[in-house]
């Protein structure tokens, strides 16, 4: 969508901020339709009709995506544990017992915790600046965690959903660092979404299953529906659609720094249509977590951007 001259239209400069609004919207809705629909029926409903949405525009590449599926079985399901399960159904749950604000505030640090493995896996050199950044950006996440108050350390006062959603971090790190194996890179990027977005169905169908067994609510009202649309649409196809386009536009770069727009993002929207308190401890994570993050992996992202 450049110009004539090779510039970014305005179109891709509204799809490059759109997509941390986009992001920001899973856990808004999410946190939304607590209490609404059991949180892996939930997710399953979100991979599944995300899944189906977007099927008619891969369907031309479908004898590729089975050849992955039968030769790659263990790290399409393990795809699909990693980014769909654990960061879907475990992080749905995770929101009936935290707010909107800290978990997109905690789940900021998932590019940190890439940095750590590539260290204690791959042998890679962490330097100063790296490191100094983890520090000041989990120092954000204890604030969150521990709403401020430094005393509730001594006395091991925690929300499990907090630390639900640190977990769910992790997972989304492993997820990320698996995306990089040599078997997935010559796949097209809509391509991958259907995907994995059909490896989070599959492993998502048997605790929803259960779900529904033991007696959790269905959607039943125009106002779930409604949630679970905004889910499927804005939260994973828009999101996935608009951050692809910018990283082809803008490069890896450019568009990775714009997701670290979600704490502030998310906090405004959840103040707006959850009714959650903006506190000033909310305050004072956003500068750590989000300068933390800045500090440890914009200029990585340079470097790799200019070797690009």
């Amino acid at each position: 969508m450049t110009d004539a001259a090779g510039r970014p239209s305005a179109i891709d400069w509204v799809l490059l901020l759109s997509a941390p609004v986009f992001f920001s919207s899973n856990l808004i809705f999410g946190r939304g339709i607590t209490g609404e629909i059991g949180p892996f029926i939930t997710a399953f409903i979100r991979w599944m009709g995300a899944t189906l949405l977007i099927l008619p525009f891969v369907i031309a590449d479908w004898r590729g995506l089975l050849a992955f599926v039968r030769h790659h079985t263990l790290l399409w399901l393990t795809l699909g544990i990693l980014g769909m399960g654990i960061c879907g159904g475990f992080v749905y749950w995770a929101l009936t017992l935290t707010t909107a604000s800290n978990a997109t505030l905690i789940y900021t640090t998932s590019s940190l915790f890439i940095i750590l493995f590539q260290w204690l896996f791959q042998g890679r050199r962490l330097v100063l600046r790296e490191v100094a950044g983890m520090i000041i950006a989990f120092c954000g996440v204890a604030t969150i965690v521990l709403k401020g108050d430094v005393a509730a350390l001594m006395h091991l006062i925690f929300n499990i959903g907090d630390l639900g959603i640190l977990l769910a971090a992790i997972a989304f790190a492993a997820y990320s660092m698996l995306l990089r194996r040599p078997a997935i890179r010559g796949i097209a990027p809509f391509s991958l979404f259907a995907l994995l977005a059909a490896a989070g169905a599959v492993v998502l169908f048997p605790p929803a299953a259960i779900e529904v067994l033991a007696g959790a609510p269905l959607p039943h009202t125009g106002g779930a529906w409604v949630k679970l649309s905004g889910i499927i649409l804005f939260a994973s196809v828009a999101a996935f659609y608009s951050f692809q386009h910018s990283v082809m536009v803008f490069g890896a770069a450019r568009a990775g720094v714009t997701l670290y727009l979600m704490p502030p993002v998310s906090i405004v929207m959840a103040v707006l249509f959850l009714g959650e308190r903006f506190e000033a401890y909310h305050a004072l994570g956003i500068l750590l977590v989000t300068g933390g993050v800045v500090l440890a992996t914009t200029q990585i992202r340079q470097v790799a951007e200019a070797k690009a």
